[in-house]
């Protein structure tokens, strides 16, 4: 199944010469300008130009407390999250908090299943045993009220560190750091969870050790701070960058955790050429299935281990769990084919929002299975499957495009009809909720209704957006490679997307569902090799345009290029 689409070319930019940015490949100097990079200013990705951490409202708070926790050698326990993430930023925060002197450091993720989303009342009861006097979550908090009160009840003190919206009310912790408060002063509202503790621990290592500060190297967990936020697709604004940039640079010269190489070897990606696609669809995958189908413990014992041999077991076991987490999510998406299917027989097509339900479903891959339709329908996805076997309780994960905010739409439906959902939070893009299964028409109604009333029809249609055509010089393994050091690429900073004219030499379909094809361009002596994953069955035409992206080839050693297709169309 195929959302269709159009290709479309970006407006051209020119660009001025002498600028900040003239030691650029020209290539990623236009492609920089197309994406509103100032030359002059933001060409360069340095540590020195990140926002300052005083910015960050709550820190000073935050600050207070660590720092009272480890001068009195109390017992800190991080409660993190079941995504990617969460386990880097848990594994940034144990890592910090003990380089910063803390003795006495624990750990906690919540169980998907047993405890449900993030600081829950469940889970502050397994905690007691623990004992610990202050909690510090990361990646989640803002949205656990009963949760950070049950803590709070306990005698525990609670410092809450998040980046996801928060609610009407804030939960009563000690201490809240998240840069998307009301009135917060922190320019960029795109760090991720990972972000917002390595901004605290930078600030804590200014309040304990003052000018020394530089004595403990905090940037040295940039490493994970860069997978964890480009595996949460917030937006890689310059401060994200900034930080992606640096920890992908210390990635590749080898300078990085145990567990991160390791995940790069169990995944096939080379450490020197590492970049944000490899982390988003090698590294981030082996380590969200630990949170989605077993303990994200595995994850983060991952990213904690110092020594080389133990952190590739762990790899090795999160590999496998990874490949049996790819066999349900493709039987899930096979069966959610079939009801969209079934749904639009009815229709015209597939309504401006799909929700999605099957009872055999697990609920930790419905959030795959609505970004995989999303992709496919281009509109927004829900996603539901029950809490555990036989519950009525469900658990949804919502994907949305560009021009409706999900979270926002998800805020109407519960304040015109309240008690409907359960629990929500989320982005613009992601949100998750939960409620109960009776409840599900009367939601997916509602959330129609208030589409209907804010998302531009025309936004309905996919379009693939180009940075035009590559002229026959620039196909080349230099090229590619120039493009995968750039960037960083991700989310509101788009991969490059190239379009030519091509005559179709032969075709040949691969692995069931891929499509590769040898495809002729003027210019070029050898046809040029390309593959389509997820081919929709549509026979390519002799004459097409492509729109592809420029990818290294070294399977077996050839090292080569081969084009990504993302789109085909008559030429």
């Amino acid at each position: 199944m195929s959302a269709g689409g159009r290709i479309r070319r970006r407006d051209p930019v020119t660009v001025a010469p002498g600028h900040g940015g003239q030691r650029l490949h020209p290539l990623i100097q236009r492609l920089y300008a197309a994406r509103g990079v100032d030359l002059d200013v933001e060409a360069e990705l340095k540590l020195s130009r990140l926002h300052p951490p005083q910015l960050l409202g709550g820190l000073d708070a935050a600050v207070d407390l660590l720092a009272a926790a480890i001068a009195g050698d109390r017992h800190i326990v991080v409660v993190g999250d079941f995504d990617c993430d969460g386990a880097t930023g848990t594994a940034v925060a144990v890592r910090g908090l003990r380089m910063l002197g803390a003795r006495r450091v624990g750990y906690r993720v919540p169980n998907r299943v047993e405890h449900g989303y993030g600081l829950s009342p469940a889970l502050v009861a397994d905690l007691a045993p623990m004992r610990p006097d202050l909690l510090l979550t990361v990646d989640s908090g803002i949205a656990c009220l009963p949760g950070v009160q049950a803590a709070r009840d306990r005698g525990w003190q609670v410092v809450v560190s998040d980046h996801h919206l928060p609610g009407p009310a804030l939960p009563a912790a000690d201490a809240i750091v998240n840069p998307n408060l009301d009135g917060d002063a922190f320019p960029s509202k795109a760090l991720a969870g990972v972000g917002v503790v390595f901004y605290l621990l930078l600030a804590l290592r200014r309040r304990l050790l003052g000018e020394r500060a530089s004595q403990v190297d905090i940037p040295a967990l940039l490493d994970l701070v860069a997978v964890g936020t480009v595996a949460d697709l917030v937006p890689l604004d310059y401060n994200n960058r900034v930080l992606v940039a640096a920890g992908l640079a210390r990635i590749r010269r080898g300078d990085c955790v145990p567990g991160i190489r390791a995940l790069a070897e169990v995944a096939g990606r080379p450490l020197a050429l590492l970049g944000a696609t490899d982390i988003g669809f090698g590294l981030a995958p082996r380590l969200n299935a630990a949170g989605r189908l077993e303990d994200m413990a595995v994850g983060i014992e991952c990213l904690l281990s110092d020594e080389p041999v133990q952190a590739g077991a762990l790899a090795a076991s999160l590999d496998r769990i990874n490949a049996e987490r790819r066999d349900i999510q493709q039987r899930m998406v096979d069966e959610a084919d079939a009801l969209v299917e079934r749904l639009a027989v009815h229709a015209d097509g597939p309504a401006p929002l799909v929700c999605l339900y099957d009872r055999s479903w697990h609920p930790g891959i419905v959030g795959l299975v609505a970004s995989r339709m999303k992709d496919r329908l281009h509109r927004p996805v829900l996603a539901f499957a029950p809490s555990e076997p036989g519950s009525a309780t469900l658990r949804g994960s919502a994907r949305s495009i560009p021009g409706l905010h999900i979270r926002d739409a998800l805020a109407a439906v519960d304040a015109r009809h309240p008690g409907l959902v359960e629990r929500f939070g989320g982005h613009a893009m992601a949100a998750g909720l939960t409620l109960a299964e009776d409840a599900l028409p009367a939601l997916q109604a509602a959330l129609a209704k208030h589409v209907a009333e804010v998302l531009d029809p025309s936004l309905l249609s996919r379009e693939i957006l180009s940075d035009g055509p590559l002229h026959a010089h620039e196909f080349t393994r230099e090229t590619a490679e120039q493009l995968r050091l750039a960037g960083p690429w991700g989310q509101g900073f788009p991969e490059p997307v190239f379009d030519n004219d091509f005559d179709l030499v032969d075709w040949r379909v691969v692995g069931e569902r891929h499509l590769k094809l040898r495809l002729g361009c003027e210019g070029i002596a050898e046809p040029l090799s390309a593959i389509q994953f997820g081919w929709d069955g549509v026979v390519p035409p002799r004459r097409l345009r492509v729109a592809y992206q420029l990818d290294l080839d070294d399977f077996r050693g050839r090292r080569s290029i081969q084009l990504l297709v993302r789109h085909i169309q008559p030429a």
